[in-house]
């Protein structure tokens, strides 16, 4: 936000609104009442309805509806201002704000302190601007502040890769419904344009699938040979006697052992 706001009150004359813009180099003013609580807008366009309302002998296009000028003949800031005001607070997230302009088709919002009052100014321009922050500081946010509070997650095991504002994220979580957190966190980061998932989820405690469960010929024993039916040379039976049969068959305790 910009802070301190320029602002003007309901008695604010034309001349003066137009002075202002020009000297802040702004487009639109917040009108507050004498506690700094707001009251309306006043922008360029209001000010320019104004203009296009004047008399123009060589234009074939109807006025447009204008502020009517009070008894004296002056247009303040009461007679320009549109309302209601959309606002938000300091704690309103950037996205959330993206979301209210373009909700309401307004181009700024003013920034209320806890007792209501007008302290400052958030513009699209300064919205976009968050569009400007360095990689690397969206990077060490991401890993500090993103994965670094997600129960669970590991900084270390997830890879942050920022370009552009482009994130790629990739490594391992330890549950598969971890992921769409950490994405849409990573989301909400302050200047990330997109992000990429790359992430897989390691259910099996950092084993792989094969590593945790027995294959078709069985577990390995202390020598490396497998046991079970069908088992080769110190393997065991279906009868669970030992045997070893070269050609994979079980042999029965009665069955000569063979010769070496």
């Amino acid at each position: 936000m910009t802070s301190p706001v320029v602002r003007v009150m309901p008695e604010t004359g034309f001349r003066e609104i137009v002075a202002l813009l020009a000297e802040y180099d702004i487009t639109g003013v917040p009108v507050v009442d004498d506690d700094g609580r707001p009251l309306g807008i006043v922008s360029e366009a209001d000010l320019l309805l104004t203009l296009a309302a004047q008399e123009d002998q060589g234009s074939l296009m109807p006025p447009p509806g204008a502020a009517r000028p009070g008894p004296d003949g002056a247009v303040t800031a009461a007679d320009l201002m549109s309302g209601p005001v959309i606002c938000i607070t300091p704690s309103t997230s950037v996205v959330a704000a993206a979301r209210l302009m373009g909700r309401h088709g307004v181009k700024r919002l003013p920034v209320l302190d806890v007792d209501g009052r007008v302290f400052g100014m958030v513009s699209r321009g300064d919205l976009l601007r968050v569009f400007l922050r360095e990689d690397r500081v969206i990077r060490r946010e991401i890993v500090e502040e993103v994965l670094g509070r997600v129960e669970g997650v590991s900084p270390a095991l997830v890879g942050v890769e920022v370009d552009q504002g482009r994130v790629v994220l990739s490594g391992t979580v330890p549950e598969p419904h971890l992921v769409p957190i950490v994405l849409n966190l990573c989301r909400s980061v302050d200047g990330v344009v997109s992000v990429t998932d790359r992430l897989s989820a390691d259910t099996f405690g950092g084993l792989g699938p094969e590593d945790d469960s027995p294959d078709s010929s069985g577990s390995p024993d202390s020598s490396g040979s497998p046991e079970g039916a069908g088992g080769g040379t110190g393997g065991r039976g279906a009868d669970g006697r030992a045997g070893g049969a070269r050609n994979g068959s079980a042999r029965g305790s009665d069955a000569p052992a063979p010769v070496r």
